[in-house]
This record gives structure tokens, sequence and C-alpha cells, in this order.
């Protein structure tokens, strides 16, 4: 039945929301759904889904180059960001996190130190994003700092992190190190063999695997008790009771696979056309500001504060490019993004900024599609404003 919709070719940018599914993932999961069996099953049909389980967890195990045994399975990054915090936080001592974290880290840190005097300390970030590593210095310095969170790449800038000095020093005073690394898997190359975080949370959907599948990556040898949410027949060693998704875990191992072998060629590619798109937006908008632009970023996410227009009227006018005001976690929200405002931003800036981000099929087209429906956004926006104050 014709429902009267139009539709739209849309240039899709807005990767940090959610990627494109990969053709292997779908090639992968297709094949678990057309198979029965219960991957705790011992019959032949539970041991094949057993096998498809083992398979991904080395993909993504090959991915971040860990151990295998060292990857739980989780729903995605805001189960496996709850796990890790609420684990590590169980040790008994302060919290520490910076201002620009995800909420999944944010609301969990809050809520999981809530009625403890001084239990959670949050750190200041500079005008580009950047961790103050000063204010972490004195908040170790209290001595009594069980786990520090901080993001690997943020989800609105595509700042990244430097995560070496935060591990060293937290290690240093006996505190973990738990990083959210959901923005950066599949887009940077990342050692864990060299990074030694103690926890990391991810999720497929960023890289081109499925929605509703992540991980948490608990290192070996971590002094932590673990405290599952779900309480069960005890699958993922206890962390994560529940059937295991079979089909959504070979999606994500299919997805890390592929993001694993393409990932340098991907990153410069996407690189490329993220400095011609902002080069570009530069030249053609007036009163433009790329936020972070002065620091290590995604190489395919670029935030946008067009001054004095107001990011939901601009993505309103250009219907045909997916982009986005904020995280997709905070859309509709009525509060600017606690992102900007951390970095500086003033409120009416911050109300004004647009996120794109591209991804491993974004292509020059696309670019310059979008190039050309955002300049007419944004100057068709202007033109009403300045129409509606003259009346």
């Amino acid at each position: 039945m014709d429902d009267g919709s139009v539709e739209v070719d849309v240039v899709y940018l807005d990767y940090n929301a959610t990627a494109p599914l990969r053709p292997e993932a779908l090639d992968v999961i297709l094949a678990a759904f057309s198979r029965v069996g219960n991957a705790s099953s011992v019959h032949q049909a539970g041991r094949d889904a057993a096998t498809r389980v083992d398979n991904a967890r080395r993909q993504l195990a090959d991915l971040l180059n860990c151990h295998p045994a060292e990857i739980i399975f989780t729903s995605g990054a805001t189960e496996a960001n709850n796990l890790a915090l609420r684990a590590a936080y169980g040790r008994g001592g302060a919290l520490v996190t910076t201002a620009v974290e995800h909420p999944a880290v944010l609301e969990t840190a809050r809520a999981i130190t809530a009625g403890a005097s001084g239990a959670l300390v949050v750190l200041p970030v500079d005008k580009d994003g950047t961790v103050d590593y000063r204010a972490l210095d004195a908040a170790l310095d209290r001595g009594d700092v069980s786990v520090v969170s901080a993001m690997l790449a943020n989800n609105e800038t595509g700042v990244l992190t430097d995560l070496e000095p935060i591990v060293k020093a937290a290690h240093d005073v006996g505190a973990l190190v738990h990083t959210d690394a959901t923005q950066y898997v599949g887009r940077l190359p990342l050692d864990l063999a060299e990074l030694e975080v103690d926890l990391l949370s991810l999720s497929a959907h960023k890289f081109g695997g499925p929605q509703g599948i992540g991980a948490l990556v608990v290192r070996r040898g971590t002094s932590l008790p673990y405290m599952p949410l779900l309480f069960g027949g005890g699958q993922e060693r206890g962390w994560r009771a529940g059937t295991l998704n079979v089909a959504g875990i070979a999606g994500l191992g299919a997805a890390a696979d592929t993001a694993r072998r393409q990932l340098n060629e991907e990153a410069a590619r996407v690189a490329e056309l993220r400095d011609v798109f902002e080069a570009e937006l530069v030249a053609r908008v007036p009163d433009c500001v790329i936020n972070g632009k002065r620091v290590p970023r995604l190489p395919g996410v670029t935030s946008v504060t067009f001054r004095g227009v107001p990011a939901d009227a601009v993505l309103a006018a250009m219907p045909d490019v997916a982009a986005s005001d904020g995280s997709a976690c905070a859309s509709g929200a009525p509060s600017p993004s606690h992102v900007l405002l951390a970095m500086g931003l003033s409120r009416e800036d911050a109300d004004a900024t647009v996120r794109f981000s591209l991804g491993y099929a974004t292509s020059r087209r696309d670019i310059e599609r979008s190039l050309a429906a955002v300049a007419r956004a944004v100057g068709r926006t202007r033109t009403v404003l300045a129409a509606t104050a003259c009346r």
C-alpha cells in the first residue's frame, strides 16, 4: 500500500550514530539465522553455534591484539560500561572520569557513586576537548582512586585521548583504567598488548556490525570482583548470564575481521575525505568553526558550529543529508551538548553545532553532494532568520 511518502536519496554522514552493516557481517548473520542451536548446548547443533561464537571471539581478539578469553560479549557498549565501572568501583575508593564522556559512562558513574561524598571526580578539558592532565594528577594524589575511565575517541568531536600517560599514572597508584573505545575500535589501529588498559568497552554497530551486540574486554590478571547486571545461567564466565546472541556475535566477528584487514586503507581514505569536506565547508559557508581541529581526531568526524544558526534548523533544511546535532543517544534532549559546553562553547554555539561522521562506504560523490546541501541549508536558514528578525 502506498503511504504517500516520498523516498529521498540520502547521503549518510552519521557513522558515529551507527555505521551501515557491512556485507560480510550480513552474510554470516543470515547463515547463523538459518541454523538452530543454543551455544550452551552439548549436542551437535549447540556445538555448531558455539563454534560461531568462538570464531567471532578470535576475530575480535585479532582486531584488538588481545586474548580471546579476555572478551565478554554484551548487548553493546552501554552494558559493557556499566559492567566495567560497577566492578572496578566495587573495589572501593573514588572514581575518576572526564567531562566529555558518553552518558553511558557519566550517568553510570553518577549512579554508582551517589551518596558517597567525594567519590566521583570529573576532570575538565580544554577548548580543544583534551583532558586536563594536571587535574588528573591532582585527583590521583588523593590516594583512594579505584578506577579512571577515559574514552579513546569522543563521539561528538572525534577528539582522541592520549591514554598512555593516564594508564601509567593510574597504575602507579594502584588504580584500574577503563576506556570507552566505542568510536575508536575498527577505525584506527588499537593494540591492547601495548595500551595496557584494564577494561575496554565497544559496540559492533559503530564499525559495521549489527546493533545490539558489543563486548567488554577484561585484561587477564586484572584484580576485581565481577558484579553481573544479569543473573542466571552463568554464561560468559559469570559476567553476563543469558543465551548468547549467536547471529549478532557472528556479525560482530565478521565486521571486526573486515575492519582489521582494511583498517589502514579505510582510515587514510576517510581522513582525506574529511579534510576535503572541512576545507570546502569553511570556504563556502561564512562564520563556521571546526571544533577540535587543532588536535588529533578520528579520521571521519567533524564537529561544525554554524554561528547564529540552530543546528536543528540546518538539519531540517537538508533532508537529503543524514547528520546529527550531537550524540544519537541524547537526541531530543532539551539541554545543549555537555561535551561542547565542557570545551567552553556558549550555549548558543553548542546549539548551532552539527556533527558529520564519515565511514567505510562514504564516497567522494557523497562529499560533493553534502557540501552543496549544507551550504544551501545554512544560507537559506540564515536568510529566514534575518527576515524574521526584521519583522
